[in-house]
């Protein structure tokens, strides 16, 4: 963990973070945690920093020890109706609303919180500071990363395996000849011109 956090006076915390904001196919997906004190975690930090294979026994070992993790989401199109920044406040309620243990405070990653019935605080870098958000960060990201080969086996020709629905060139080259998925994000402006409608 990098700069010293100064956690705020609460019993019991959880971290929230989300993966997908800037793909143009699939879900955004959050994660809420509240890590076990007596139980600690070793090696937590932003997920994207980590190898894959850290992330995936990370993942393990959060959902072994946390004393309670949700996973939230906000699907396609309710990204195309909400926005995308309104979508992922949904989709940080959900994970949030889904914790089997009520927490008195929510850190959440970035600059802004959804609307909550608890306190919560903006944490910018908070997945690189909060060992909650790291956490939450890892369970979100696998998540949404397993939601892509999936969608990978069913789409082989638009690669999504291996950018996960960012708009790399390859998948904006796919898009431009094979038009958009039904799990496309439809307001997103490349998936608009793929589909003639910006």
């Amino acid at each position: 963990m990098s700069d010293v956090f100064i956690y705020p006076q609460a019993v019991c915390i959880a971290g929230v973070d989300e993966v997908g904001r800037g793909p143009l196919v699939g879900a955004v997906v959050t994660a809420a945690v509240i890590l076990d004190p007596a139980n600690p975690i070793k090696g937590l930090a932003d997920s994207k920093k980590l190898s894959e294979k850290r992330r995936e026994a990370l993942y393990i070992e959060i959902k072994e020890k946390a004393l309670a993790w949700s996973l939230g989401r906000a699907e396609p199109h309710e990204i195309d109706e909400l926005n995308i920044l309104h979508a992922t406040m949904l989709a940080m309620q959900r994970a949030v609303a889904g914790l089997g243990v009520t927490p008195d405070m929510v850190l959440i990653d970035g600059n802004r919180c959804p609307k909550l019935p608890m306190a919560s605080q903006a944490v910018v870098k908070g997945d690189s500071k909060v060992a909650e958000i790291s956490a939450a960060s890892i369970l979100a990201k696998v998540t949404r990363d397993r939601e892509m080969v999936e969608l990978d086996l069913q789409f082989p020709e638009y690669g999504f395996a291996k950018h996960k629905g960012y708009p790399t060139p390859v998948h904006l080259e796919s898009l431009a000849r094979l038009g958009a998925t039904a799990h496309h994000r439809r307001s997103f402006a490349p998936v608009k011109r793929a589909l003639g409608l910006a």
